[in-house]
Parts: C-alpha cells; sequence; structure tokens
C-alpha cells in the first residue's frame, strides 16, 4: 500500500528512506463532496519530530501522575497519555500564528504550542516558574495563541468561535482550533456556536476529541447519536483516526485550507483512547476492563505505531528511537528538579495580574485589613 518511490541518505551505516508516502485509513464525511488525501507524505526529519513530541507529552504525564500520586501535585489533574497524535498532528498541520483552544485535559497542547516540560510541570506543582505563575494549575495554562485549558466543561466552544469571528474581523487569514471532548458534545453551547459560526462562515474548526468515555459514562449510553461529526448538521464534518498522528495531519490541514478559503466552520471528529482515568481520582477501571486499555495500547498505540511505521520502511534506526527515548527522560528529570525546588509564589504577588493595571490597583482581601495590590 506504500509508495517506496523515495529519495536515500546514508545515515550511520545503513541505508535509511528520507521520504515515503504512506496510505492513510479513508474519512467518514458528513456534508462533504471530498475528504483529505489518502495518501501522505512524511519525511524522515517530520517522522522524528512528531515522535519526539508525543514521547515528551507522554513521558510528562507519566511524570505528572507520579508526582500526584506523591502528593506534590495536588487538585484536579487530567492526563492526556494515549491521546498525544490529536495535538502532534493538528500542531504539524497549523501555524504558530493560528489559534487553539482546549477543555481542562490540556497538558499535551500547552505544550505542542510552545511552552517547556519545565514550564508546564512547574505549573502543576505551584510554583513561580510555572507557566502561570504557579496560580493556574493544570487546567489553566496559556501561551501566545493558546487559549488555555477551560475548567467548565464545554465553556471553550462559544470562546473558541469568538477568537474565530476576531480573526475574520480582523482579515489575517487564521484559523481557530476549538476543541471538546465526547462529555461536553451534548451541551446547549455547542449547537448555538455552531448556529453562529455557520451564520457568519468563521474560520473555526471545532474538533471533539472523542475518547469513547465522559468521565465514567461511554459515549452509547450519553449520547442518542455517537456520530459527532454530524452533529454540526449544516456544517461539514469528516471523523478521523485519532491515534494515527499522519492521518490527523492531513485532516487537520485539509480543515484548515476550507476554512481559509472562505468557506465556514467544520467539525471534525477525533477517534482516541485516554489510557489513564478521567482525573487522578478516577482509577479508570470500574466503567471498562483492563483487557480493554491493554489492547488499545497492544493495536492502536499512537507513539508505538510511528515507531513501527518509521522502523519498518527503513526510516530510522533503533539506536534512534533509543536515543531520542533517554534524551527525553532525561529532559523530563530535569524538569522535575526544577518543579519540585522553585519556591512557591509569594503571598504579596497573590493578585498580581488580575487587571492590566497602570497604577497598581488595590484590591480587597478576606477582611479590611488585608491590603493587597494588583501590578501586572
Amino acid at each position: 500500500p506504500e509508495d517506496r518511490t523515495c529519495h536515500k541518505h546514508r545515515n550511520t551505516d545503513s541505508e535509511l528512506y528520507k521520504r515515503q508516502r504512506f496510505k492513510s485509513p479513508k474519512c467518514d464525511l458528513h456534508s462533504l463532496e471530498e475528504g483529505p488525501p489518502v495518501k501522505a507524505e512524511l519525511t524522515r526529519e517530520q517522522g522524528l519530530q512528531y515522535y519526539r513530541t508525543m514521547q515528551t507529552v507522554r513521558r510528562m504525564e507519566l511524570k505528572a501522575d507520579q508526582l500526584y500520586k506523591q502528593k506534590i501535585i495536588r487538585g484536579f489533574c487530567h492526563l492526556y497519555d494515549g491521546q498525544e497524535a490529536c495535538a502532534a498532528g493538528i500542531e504539524a498541520a497549523i501555524n504558530p500564528s493560528d489559534h487553539l483552544i482546549t477543555a481542562y485535559r490540556a497538558h499535551g497542547y500547552t505544550y505542542t504550542r510552545g511552552v517547556s516540560v519545565k514550564e508546564i510541570l512547574a505549573e502543576l506543582t505551584g510554583r513561580r516558574g510555572g507557566v502561570a505563575k504557579g496560580k493556574g494549575g493544570s487546567m489553566h495554562m496559556y501561551a501566545p495563541h493558546f487559549y488555555g485549558g477551560n475548567g467548565i466543561v464545554g465553556a471553550q466552544v462559544p470562546l473558541g468561535a469568538g477568537v474565530a469571528l476576531a480573526c475574520q474581523y480582523q482579515g489575517n487569514n487564521q484559523v481557530c482550533i476549538t476543541l471538546y471532548g465526547d462529555g461536553a458534545a451534548n451541551q446547549g453551547q455547542l449547537f448555538e456556536s455552531f448556529n453562529m459560526a455557520a451564520l457568519w462562515k468563521l474560520p473555526c474548526i471545532f474538533i471533539c476529541e472523542n475518547n469513547k468515555y465522559g468521565m465514567g459514562t461511554s459515549v452509547e449510553r450519553a449520547a442518542a447519536s455517537t456520530d459527532y461529526y454530524k452533529r454540526g448538521d449544516f456544517i461539514p464534518g469528516l471523523r478521523v483516526d485519532g491515534m494515527d498522528v499522519l492521518c490527523v495531519r492531513e485532516a487537520a490541514k485539509f480543515a484548515a485550507d476550507h476554512c481559509r478559503a472562505g468557506k465556514g466552520p467544520v467539525v471534525m471528529e477525533l477517534q482516541t483512547y485516554r489510557y489513564h482515568g478521567h482525573s487522578m481520582s478516577d482509577p479508570g477501571v470500574s466503567y471498562r476492563t483492563r483487557e480493554e486499555i491493554q489492547e488499545v495500547r497492544s493495536k492502536s498505540d499512537p507513539i508505538s505505531m510511528l515507531k513501527e511505521r518509521m522502523l519498518s520502511h527503513n526510516m530510522a534506526s533503533v539506536e534512534e528511537f533509543k536515543e531520542i527515548d533517554i534524551e527525553i527522560r532525561k529532559h523530563v528529570e530535569e524538569a522535575t528538579q526544577f518543579a519540585t525546588s522553585d519556591p512557591e509564589p509569594p503571598l504579596e504577588e497573590l493578585c498580581n495580574h488580575i487587571f492590566s493595571s497602570d497604577p497598581p490597583l488595590d484590591v480587597r482581601g478576606t477582611n479590611p485589613w488585608s491590603k493587597l495590590k494588583s501590578v501586572s
């Protein structure tokens, strides 16, 4: 099924293919004449880059799990391991100047949008060096053109439509990726956003990351129709294999081109899977079997699939992957050292950055004699 017409270049002792064309699984389409191309080109550099991105997110999330169990990370914490191909594939398809907003399972997107592992882990541990200065935590991290995790189920969807409206108003040819889960897909505010986005032809890609369970409720028990890509009704939709990074990339490129051509929004459904529970308080095995999780890990793991694909087509060597893995482990360990030794923010900084203020604003404390200032 793959084309072997490709350039070779010498790397170490063996001959490695520089680029390959792979057959992608066909997407299910709704109100579209044709979908993304069925063949996707992957260069060696791209493959190694996607592997590095996904493996970094995986190691970072496993480290967050460990720190949570040691009670170093507290509060809400939703892990992204298993779904890495969604974040890596989308980022590969859009420009850094495009916009992205997601729900509370946000660590992966925070990383792909350019925040370092060090800043993410320090934010999780509530330290000054965190991306939100230790005051946002797991669900509230931000970066340029990344409007964060959002703690309220479905609330990011109308915000994403608003960002897309700003793109259209400014005429900058940018798009907004608006992500939500299958659990949020039945929210009324989604359909209000769909309606306005379709009316005004907003450059918005609504993406449902369907990981099969909304908290502990399977999609079949929560939704009368589980065809989330058809939910836009009058908006074109496509359903994609969210465990295949190339498939996600091609579909996201297709959707972005559709938006940039002024044709209005697209609804995309990425079929994916999370290995951990919904959050850290959920062991994740009361509503699904360990065998089910193991089967997905063994047959559809996004990182293993990319690695196998590259090895079987002689695009990289086992040693290269081993080197990358060692490098990533070291990088995550160093970030962990920082996240556990960096100081917590002092009390006098508690109210900083609440308002964009000049001069500083007085903020009322919990009692009349606690005087706080908001400096930004």
